[in-house]
């Protein structure tokens, strides 16, 4: 007979209520799980919340002939942006979802990805330029940075040149509107999961929300108007990027094509996925200011392999091992897209669901959140779980690793679209700042916790008013 789930202790009717922060759920579900392993449930007004925290479990959930992703909660609320995006689409928007994966695929391949790695690099000098420049407002000749505004921004830049084949310059001065805009609506869909909804329109916060949608949608339409204006000046000169199939692109197995409102939502659909990538850097900056030791080996690395004065090329992003160990770590500890949820199939009977050899029973209709943070300090499968130990995930070590550690981008045919453009950004980023950068903490007790210490997020989290002093890498003669 299987065991019943573990679960927190709560109150008659409200259930676990009072155990969660609404202003910062992941937190509450990390420090929940810290003391549950492999599944535990929490319970709020009579409604069931199951979480996976082993790799095992999240390994076998992930097996497509039983479970599916399921489009719950704040990706519901989201879609009042993107509608039947390739994030957000519903199982059985099944065929919408395929048109506008194959159209978009092959601007994601790895060829494509190489093709747009020089206008990564170029973003990237442009964030290294602003980090090693002189401004005298730190101490000891460093500047002191808002790390996550920067990479933000940074990261904007890059989706920018990389898939609309636009030059925007905004690491100084004031940024684009739909940064911030971006930001609030994604916060404001996690929290309106948990608000009574007559809270979300007395409270003003319905008119906030349709206001950042407008601000999204109005600077994708502003990409997209720019781009119809210079087709019509010179058709034959313009640049066979994403935003070329969005507009043009037809399906292979279909013949369909995008409609206007469907390219505004993939557009959005970019900028709201590629937040994680900027967030996952932030947090390898902080581990590597608590842990100098492994800037040292990196830079040994980095320069035996592009040069002390070298200029990266792709080919490189293969051959330096531990940086991108440094990199693999860092989504270990702190998987910047902090879960993700999954459902049972489906079936006629609608039986319920056996987990782990018949251990747990779920209901067919019970959604499952893997919480990564968790999944990947597992103690089956790590040893020292908490420590950053990037060695551990250098070439074989990492590859001998059972698959469900690897889950930091998603699972199965709706995992990460961007996944490996994200990847190679992050890498070649997050080694050019090794490289060319000093850093350290500008605030010496600055801390960290996945529990809710300077952590919060919605589709993404990161570290709370993380400041960096910064500078040029002093090298010895």
């Amino acid at each position: 007979m299987p065991s019943p789930i573990p679960h927190p202790k709560g109150l008659p009717v409200l259930g676990n209520l009072f155990d969660l922060d609404a202003k910062n759920p992941w937190g509450s579900f990390n420090r929940l799980a810290a003391q549950h392993r492999p599944i535990f449930k929490v319970s709020i007004l009579g409604h069931d919340i199951v979480f996976v925290t082993s790799a095992a479990l999240l390994e076998e959930i992930c097996d497509e002939t039983r479970f599916r992703k399921c489009v719950t909660g704040p990706i519901v609320e989201i879609r009042a942006a993107v509608h039947d995006s390739l994030f957000t689409a519903y199982h059985h928007e099944g065929e919408i979802w395929g048109i506008a994966h194959r159209i978009m695929a092959p601007l994601v391949s790895p060829a494509a990805i190489e093709s747009v790695f020089a206008d990564i690099r170029e973003t990237t000098a442009g964030l290294i330029a602003k980090w090693t420049a002189t401004s005298g407002s730190g101490s000891g000749g460093k500047q002191r940075v808002n790390v996550t505004n920067d990479l933000d921004r940074n990261n904007h830049e890059a989706n920018m040149a990389a898939f609309f084949h636009e030059r925007v310059s905004i690491m100084e001065g004031t940024e684009p509107p739909v940064i911030a805009a971006m930001q609030r609506a994604t916060e404001e869909s996690l929290k309106r999961t948990s608000r009574p909804s007559f809270l979300t329109w007395l409270l003003g916060h319905q008119r906030k929300y349709d206001r950042d949608i407008k601000t999204m949608r109005d600077y994708g339409a502003a990409i997209v108007a720019k781009r119809r204006a210079a087709e019509q000046e010179n058709p034959e000169s313009q640049p066979k990027d994403m935003l070329h199939a969005l507009l043009h692109g037809t399906d292979p197995e279909t013949g369909k094509s995008l409609s206007d409102s469907q390219v505004l939502d993939e557009i959005i659909n970019i900028f709201i996925g590629s937040a994680t990538a900027p967030n996952l850097l932030a947090f390898a900056l902080y581990y590597l200011s608590l842990n100098p030791e492994v800037v040292v080996k990196a830079r040994e690395e980095l320069d035996a392999v592009v040069g002390a004065t070298g200029e990266f090329t792709h080919a490189h992003l293969a051959q330096i091992p531990y940086t991108e160990a440094v990199l693999r770590e860092t989504l270990r500890l702190s998987a910047a897209a902090p879960g993700f949820n999954i459902e049972p199939i489906p079936s006629e009977g609608n039986e319920p669901v056996l987990l782990a050899g018949g251990e747990y029973q779920v209901s067919r209709k019970q959604p499952l959140i893997a919480l990564l943070t968790h999944v990947n300090r597992d103690p089956a499968v790590f040893e020292d779980p908490e420590a950053f130990k990037p060695e551990r995930l250098v070439g074989e070590k990492y590859d001998a690793l059972p698959a469900g550690v690897k889950k930091g981008f998603g699972s199965g045919k709706r995992q990460c679209f961007g996944t490996r453009y994200a990847w190679e950004w992050s890498l070649l980023v997050l080694a050019t700042l090794i490289k060319e950068v000093d850093f350290e903490l500008a605030d010496k007790g600055y801390k960290v916790d996945n529990g809710g210490v300077n952590y919060n997020g919605a589709f993404s989290t990161r570290p709370l008013g993380f400041f960096l002093l910064v500078g040029g890498r002093q090298r010895q003669e």
